[in-house]
């Protein structure tokens, strides 16, 4: 016999209602000897901070600031990456270079034109970040003289047909960022999470 479901009561919203956010738990204090992966951003986890590449500059840094990062991916309507785009590339020198050489306002530039292509943006693999420590992920980012640090790995898709074979495909797994591994670390930031760090600060922190 079929259960009888009555409907719920209705009532009304009101006015001045608010609504409910996922709640973030405070990234664990860290050390050198942490595991890399409690200072990662799993994006298996918490979702992406994305863009599409025809969005202009401005909006970029308003969505930086409501979102609480400085790292964006630029994604076209298929969710391929198609680079990534900083606050630096969006408040710095390199936008108005490319509103000057265009003869543009800074204005009117998008996304796609400051943005980092996904061809030059280096990365590390997942699997050397599950055995690496924070020291690891500090000295990485210090060589490479970046504030930000993709960890990507890789999924197999099904082959078009019998005769061809199976496409890996890149996946952007997680990020790393000085401003997060300033927090964790205990290193006391500006107002707004604006930072300008430097390596060696990072590196006192970390105890090298």
């Amino acid at each position: 016999m079929d259960r009888q479901y009555q409907s719920l009561p209705f009532r009304e919203l009101g006015e001045q209602a608010g609504f409910r956010r996922p709640v973030q738990q405070q990234p664990a204090r860290v050390t050198a000897e942490s595991p890399a992966l409690e200072v990662m951003t799993d994006l298996c986890r918490s979702s992406p901070a994305t863009i599409r590449p025809q969005a202009p500059v401005g909006g970029a840094n308003q969505y930086m600031i409501s979102r609480g990062v400085r790292l964006l991916l630029v994604v076209d309507e298929r969710e391929s990456v198609l680079g990534v785009a900083t606050a630096t590339d969006v408040l710095g020198e390199k936008a108005m270079r490319i509103a000057t050489e265009r003869g543009i306002k800074r204005d009117e530039l998008t996304v796609g034109d400051i943005m980092t292509p996904a061809w030059q943006v280096e990365v590390i693999a997942y699997s050397d970040v599950e055995g690496a420590r924070v020291g690891h992920v500090v000295e990485t980012l210090r060589r490479a003289g970046r504030q930000h640090l993709l960890a990507v790995d890789f999924e197999d898709l099904p082959p078009k047909s019998l005769i061809d074979a199976p496409v890996r495909r890149t996946m952007v797994r997680g990020v790393f960022s000085i401003s997060q591994l300033a927090r964790q670390l205990g290193m006391v930031l500006q107002t707004g999470g604006e930072v300008a760090l430097t390596f060696s600060e990072i590196e006192i922190a970390v105890g090298r």
